[in-house]
C-alpha cells in the first residue's frame, strides 16, 4: 500500500482485486463476510481491513518467528501512555490509530494493538480482532471503558447538545485509520450531517490530546473526543456512548517479561488511583478475555 492509494476501494476495485465479479462482492457485503461501510448508499471497503481480512484466509504456519518489536501500535489513549510510561516494562508506543495498529500487529511489527473498534449495538473489536489474525495465537484483553462524546469550548457556548447541532460549525478531524474517525462519521451519518461538509482544521489530530487542543486552541468548536480530555483541558463535554478499548497481543509476548511487567503495573494501586483521577474510565473489566485465537 502506497500513500497514494485511498483508503477505500470501491466494490469494482475489490472485485479486480479478489478476481471475482462485482455481483460476489455485494453478496459478500450482505452476509457481513468482508469488511465494508455504507456511505450515502454507497459500499466501501476500507484497505487496510481488507489486507488483513486476506491475511487472516492464509494457510500454512503463519506466526511470527521472528522477534517482534517491542511496540504497542494502535489507538492513542492517555491513560494507557501513562500506564506504559510508568510501568518500566520497557514497551514503546506507536499511535496511528486502531486500523493502523492491528495491520501493524497482523504484519509482526508490534506485540500488542491498542483498539476501540466498533462492530454494531454492543460489539467493540472482536472480529475485527479475528479478521486480522485468523487462527494465529493472539489474545484481546480488555483494557478499560472510555466515555467518548463531543468535546466543546468551556461553558459550551454553540449549545451542542448532540451530533444534530454540529451543522456549521469547526469540526476536528482525525486520521483515517482512527477508529474514532470511523465512528464519527457513521454516527454523523445516522444524524443527517454530512460530514463532507463540515469545516474545521485542515490537518487530522493525531492523538485525543491534539484533537481537545484543537478546541482548546478555538481552531473547532468540536472534537468527537473523551470525557477524560475534556476534563484535562476544561472544555465543556456531551457524553454520546462508552466504548470498550482493548488491547490485542500475541500470546507468546503476553507471558514475556515486558507484558507481565506491564499487566502487574495495571493491578496495583497507582493504576487505579490514576483512573479515578482522569474523567470518564471504567476499569472494572481490566483484563478481561474478549477473544482467543486457536491456535496453540
Amino acid at each position: 500500500m502506497t500513500a497514494t492509494e485511498p483508503d477505500y476501494l470501491t466494490t469494482r476495485e475489490l472485485a479486480d482485486l479478489l478476481r471475482i465479479k462485482e455481483r460476489k462482492v455485494y453478496d459478500l457485503a450482505a452476509s457481513g463476510d468482508v469488511p465494508c461501510v455504507r456511505v450515502v448508499g454507497k459500499l466501501l471497503f476500507p484497505r487496510g481491513e481488507v489486507a488483513a481480512w486476506i491475511a487472516a484466509s492464509r494457510s500454512g504456519p503463519t506466526a511470527p518467528t521472528a522477534r517482534v518489536p517491542l511496540i504497542l501500535a494502535g489507538s492513542h489513549d492517555p491513560l494507557l501512555e501513562w500506564a506504559l510510561r510508568e510501568s518500566g516494562s520497557g514497551i514503546a508506543a506507536f499511535f496511528d490509530g486502531s486500523l493502523d495498529g492491528v495491520e501493524r500487529l497482523s504484519r509482526g511489527e508490534a506485540v500488542a494493538c491498542a483498539m476501540h473498534v466498533h462492530e454494531g449495538e454492543g460489539a467493540w473489536n472482536t472480529d475485527t480482532a479475528r479478521r486480522a489474525v485468523g487462527d494465529r495465537p493472539t489474545v484481546l484483553i480488555e483494557f478499560a471503558r472510555r466515555q467518548r462524546g463531543l468535546v466543546v469550548a468551556a461553558g459550551n457556548p454553540q449549545a451542542v447538545t448532540g451530533l444534530r447541532d454540529i451543522a456549521g460549525l469547526r469540526v476536528v478531524r482525525r486520521q483515517r485509520s482512527a477508529a474514532s474517525q470511523r465512528l464519527f462519521e457513521t454516527l454523523a451519518g445516522e444524524a443527517g450531517i454530512d460530514v463532507a461538509a463540515l469545516a474545521g482544521p485542515a490537518s487530522p489530530a493525531l492523538t485525543e490530546d491534539e484533537a481537545a487542543l484543537q478546541v482548546q486552541e478555538d481552531k473547532a468548536h468540536v472534537a468527537f473526543g473523551l470525557a477524560a480530555m475534556a476534563a484535562r483541558y476544561r472544555l465543556g463535554f456531551v457524553p454520546l456512548l462508552e466504548e470498550r478499548f482493548d488491547i490485542l497481543v500475541w500470546r507468546r509476548d503476553y507471558f514475556e517479561a515486558p507484558f507481565q511487567t506491564f499487566m502487574r503495573f495495571l493491578s496495583g494501586k497507582p493504576f487505579a488511583d490514576r483512573a479515578g483521577e482522569l474523567m470518564g474510565y471504567d476499569i472494572s473489566g481490566l483484563g478481561r478475555v474478549h477473544f482467543n485465537s486457536d491456535a496453540g
